[in-house]
């Protein structure tokens, strides 16, 4: 099975952090978002995977290629234009294999065996209380009759929450090159769910799968509460002469501490420096340097510096930010 990435969008709710790095190459609990998600797939057993790429490219097939013994194929998506003409300009790196489509900006934890293991097309879904600004599904007897895409007025609380397994992908291929080739936009974009809603309508079968281990990184505040849910699964690190460690916390071999406090729920990413401080519900990504300063619901970025005293930050990455100098 071919898994199917697409990450070309700008993340402009992640500035500005995403001016000098791709949204899905941002740091959470130790690693960039992409990484997170190309580890479970290989566990899940899916080692060929098509990554849609865009903004920032290079960056995106270097860190893939360099990290990864996977089967990758790389397609660049000249103008974003929607998650249905992303998974379009795929649509030559598949044949009519299943495929499994995952969102770049999704870490998810969910036994993709519930998806794989169907005869159907699946689709994950969760409950939500805003179903507005996703897909929603109507389901009747367990199968969908129905998909819209951000409904004003919704009539279902079942939201899409990013992943496809798609068993009949040789009609996904049609209908999506139906829906580009006639200039079929829903919001000015082409949309997925409407190419599944029109395979829906030729009869093809969708059920759905739940998914409560999704977890959204497309603004500072959901990244925040990702890199809390990671953090609280992994082991506590070795104990740092000097410094005060309240798990969980992530703290990198390569990372220097001293007389500081570290946690709960704080990540100190590969090569940075945190030296009189006390971070807490924080990320300090690669190389950043934080000194003389409490942090709390912070995101400094790479090769950042700060200085000074208790605030709240969003640093953007190769800033520097002194108080009191």
């Amino acid at each position: 099975m071919r898994a199917i990435i697409p990450v070309a969008g700008y993340g402009t709710r992640l500035r500005p952090h995403t001016y000098s790095l791709p949204k899905v190459l941002l740091n959470v609990a130790g690693k960039p978002i992409l990484g997170h998600i190309l580890d479970t797939l290989l566990l899940q057993g899916i080692t060929q995977a098509t990554i849609i790429v865009g903004y920032m490219a290079d960056l995106v097939q270097e860190y893939v290629t360099k990290n990864y013994d996977m089967d990758v194929t790389f397609v660049h998506q000249e103008t974003p234009l929607g998650l249905g003409h992303s998974i379009w300009c795929a649509r030559e790196t598949y044949g009519s294999e299943p495929v499994f489509i995952i969102l770049g900006d999704t870490i998810f934890d969910v036994d993709l065996a519930l998806a794989i293991g169907s005869k159907f097309n699946t689709l994950g879904v969760k409950e939500v209380e805003d179903p507005r600004r996703f897909g929603v599904v109507e389901l009747s007897k367990g199968f969908v009759t129905r998909l819209i895409e951000k409904p004003d007025v919704p009539t279902s609380h079942l939201a899409i929450v990013g992943l496809y397994h798609i068993v009949n992908s040789a009609l996904l291929k049609q209908c999506l090159d139906e829906i580009v080739e006639g200039n079929i936009r829903t919001r000015n974009e082409y949309q997925l769910t409407d190419a599944l809603q029109m395979m829906v309508e030729r009869g093809e079968k969708f059920t759905t799968f739940p998914v409560d281990g999704w977890y959204d990184c497309g603004k500072p505040e959901t990244m925040l509460d990702t890199n809390k849910y990671l953090l609280e699964r992994m082991t506590s690190p070795p104990v740092r002469e000097g410094t005060v460690i309240i798990p969980p916390v992530f703290i990198a071999e390569n990372a220097t501490i001293e007389r500081s406090v570290i946690g709960p729920y704080a990540t100190v990413a590969a090569g940075a420096t945190v030296r009189d401080a006390q971070i807490r519900n924080s990320i300090v990504s690669d190389g950043a340097t934080v000194t003389g300063s409490l942090l709390e619901d912070s995101i400094i970025g790479n090769n950042a510096v700060v200085r000074g005293h208790f605030k709240r930050l969003n640093v953007g990455d190769s800033s520097e930010i002194n108080y009191g100098a």
